[in-house]
C-alpha cells in the first residue's frame, strides 16, 4: 500500500519546485517533507527528485505524481457519490493544468471559470509558452495542458482545439517612422520588436517567412499580454498579436496591420493524463466547446 502522504509530499515538491515552498504548501516542516521523500524513495527503490532549482521529477517521480492527482480526482467523484465517505464542509481537489498566456488572455479563462463554477476543483494554473506546455505534463506537474504539440505525451490524450491567428501590427506612428520604405529584412533588423519572453519565437518565424532567411531582430521583452498590446499601441514596438485580442484596436487605428493578409497561424492541442475522471472528462467537454467557438477549425 502505497503512503499517500509522502506522494503528496512528492506532487507538493514539483508543484512548487522546492522542499521549502511544499512544506509551507502542506502546513508541514522542510525536515518532515524530506523524510517523508526519503521513506518514499526507499520503498520504491530509487531516486523520485532531482534536487535542484527548481526540484523536478525523476521519470519515475514523475508517474507517481500523476497517480496521486488522478487519485485525488477519483476520491472527489467519489465522494459526490458516496456522501458519507465525505469529510464535513466543502471540500475541493487541486486541478493543475498548464495553458499559454494568449489562450488565457483570449478565449481559455471563460471556460475555466465557467467549469470551475460548478466543479468540486481549485484550479492551479501554470502560464508557460504553447511549445513547452508538454514538459510540464511529462514532468507530473499538471494533469492537462493547452500545448502547441499534437503528439501526445506518456500517459496522455490529445485532442486538436484549432489555430490561434496572430497579425503583425504596429501603431501607425511606428510602421511611418520604421517602414516608410518597405518591411524587408532590412528595416526588420532596425525596428524594435516586442517579444513575451526568451521562449517567443513568432516574431523570428513571421520575419523568416516573409524574408526567407533568418533576421536578427531588435527585441524587447513584456511578459504580459495585455502589457504586450498596450506597448504596441505606445509606439514601443512591433509584435505578433493574437487577431481576437487586437480587433478592437484594428477598428479604431490605434494598431495597424504591418503586412496585410500576412497571417501566422498557430495550432494549439489540449492533452491530458488518461485518467478515468469524469471531472477531467468534464473539463475537456467545456475546454472543446470554447475552443471551437474562439479558434480557427484544426
Amino acid at each position: 500500500m502505497l503512503d499517500y502522504a509522502a506522494l503528496a509530499a512528492l506532487a507538493a515538491v514539483i508543484r512548487e519546485g522546492s522542499f521549502e515552498r511544499a512544506a509551507s504548501a502542506l502546513h508541514v516542516t522542510p525536515s518532515a517533507v524530506s523524510q517523508r521523500i526519503r521513506s518514499l524513495e526507499e520503498r520504491v527503490g530509487c531516486a523520485l527528485v532531482v534536487r535542484e532549482q527548481p526540484c523536478r521529477a525523476t521519470e519515475t517521480g514523475r508517474r507517481l505524481c500523476q497517480h496521486v492527482d488522478r487519485v485525488r480526482l477519483l476520491e472527489q467523484e467519489l465522494q459526490g457519490t458516496l456522501p458519507a465517505l465525505a469529510p464535513e464542509g466543502v471540500t475541493r481537489v487541486a486541478l493543475p493544468i498548464a495553458v499559454n498566456a494568449d489562450s488565457l488572455a483570449t478565449w481559455f479563462a471563460p471556460a475555466i471559470a465557467a467549469f470551475a463554477a460548478d466543479a468540486p476543483v481549485l484550479v492551479e494554473l501554470a502560464v508557460d509558452d504553447q511549445d513547452h506546455t508538454t514538459e510540464w505534463l511529462r514532468s507530473g506537474a499538471v494533469l492537462a495542458a493547452v500545448t502547441g504539440t499534437g503528439r501526445p505525451a506518456a500517459g496522455c490524450n490529445s485532442r486538436a482545439l484549432g489555430a490561434m491567428r496572430y497579425v503583425a501590427a504596429a501603431s501607425p506612428a511606428f510602421v511611418a517612422r520604421h517602414f516608410a520604405d518597405g518591411i524587408g529584412a532590412g528595416s526588420l533588423v532596425r525596428a524594435p520588436s516586442l517579444i513575451f519572453n526568451a521562449k517567443d519565437d513568432l516574431q523570428a518565424r513571421w520575419a523568416r517567412r516573409l524574408c526567407h532567411r533568418d533576421v536578427t531582430l531588435p527585441r524587447h521583452t513584456v511578459p504580459s499580454p495585455h502589457a504586450f498590446v498596450a506597448a504596441a499601441t505606445a509606439g514601443m514596438g512591433w509584435g505578433m498579436q493574437p487577431l481576437s485580442l487586437i480587433a478592437q484596436h484594428l477598428q479604431d487605428g490605434s494598431l495597424v496591420e504591418m503586412l496585410p493578409n500576412s497571417p501566422l497561424d498557430v495550432p494549439l492541442y489540449w492533452q491530458h493524463a488518461r485518467a478515468a475522471s469524469a471531472l477531467l472528462d468534464g473539463l475537456t467537454r467545456e475546454i472543446l466547446a470554447a475552443a471551437a467557438r474562439a479558434l480557427l477549425p484544426p
